[in-house]
């Protein structure tokens, strides 16, 4: 029989088994790999055409009508400054889902599914890098992978992105 933990207010407190096993879509961008709550993945597509919007951020490529949805696209190796990107076959959006609205992010490629236990998850070091370390969740680390967590609420969320409300906690 589960017991669950009460805290003093009467909420059940998180323990460390509410976060074991927690899912990440694994992906590319440049040479790192990066990994990002399953949970907010609605769709993975191909690469498309998208309708560019004047004066936008360059990192927001524009938006496409995802079956009667403007859907903003957003461009993470822009965002990140690895270089030029190049759209081809591989080119990856996935579709996210953040506090009710639908960006894509556009990404190298996709790799795999992958579950993380607590032990596996280490702290991001504080780095001055173009990655604020604000939006990552940590590093994880699986055999001789390391994905970089990314809190994606967080940076679809962030000011610069404008993309999307402040979640509220």
């Amino acid at each position: 029989m589960m017991q669950s933990v009460q805290s003093a207010s009467g909420h059940p407190e998180k323990t460390d088994h509410d976060i074991a096993g927690r899912e990440f879509l694994a992906f590319t961008l440049g040479k790192e790999e990066y990994g990002i709550d399953i949970l907010k993945v609605q769709e993975i597509r191909g690469y498309e055409a998208v309708t560019r919007i004047a004066n936008a951020p360059e990192f927001i490529k524009g938006v496409v009508n995802l079956r009667g949805i403007i859907v903003p696209i957003v461009d993470m190796r822009i965002k990140f400054q690895l270089g030029e990107p190049t759209y081809d076959q591989f080119t990856v959006v996935i579709i996210l889902n953040i506090g009710g609205r639908i960006v894509g992010m556009v990404v190298d490629s996709v790799s795999d599914v992958i579950t993380l236990n607590p032990e596996q998850i280490k702290p991001a070091p504080e780095m001055g890098t173009a990655l604020n370390t604000d939006y990552l969740i940590g590093l994880g680390t699986i055999d001789q992978r390391m994905l970089i967590l990314v809190d994606i609420d967080q940076l679809m969320s962030s000011a610069e992105m404008g993309l999307i409300e402040k979640i509220a906690a």
